[in-house]
């Protein structure tokens, strides 16, 4: 399945989010970001990666923990991870 710039099959990367036409998984950039690294550092790092695929995976993201109906709908009665 295609999400706008992340793709999910089971073939690939056994089904790990991954940037479309890549192997590179969505969640190495937030492991950059958390680790202090810049987006330049996991673009110079990953080249298979556009600056445009990052820059909207950032922008899902964002929507995602932005938007009230969103994180309802995906966090409401769980409780806090410890």
């Amino acid at each position: 399945m295609l999400y706008g710039q992340i793709s999910i099959d089971p073939e690939v990367m056994s089904g790990t989010p991954v940037f479309a036409g890549t192997r590179v998984p969505v969640q190495t950039l937030f492991d950059y970001i958390e680790g202090g690294d810049d987006l330049a550092e996991f673009l110079d790092d990953y080249p298979s990666v556009s600056r445009e695929a990052a820059i909207a995976v950032l922008q899902m993201a964002k929507a995602s923990l932005t938007s009230e109906k969103l994180l309802h709908a995906n966090f409401a009665g769980r409780k806090p991870a410890a």
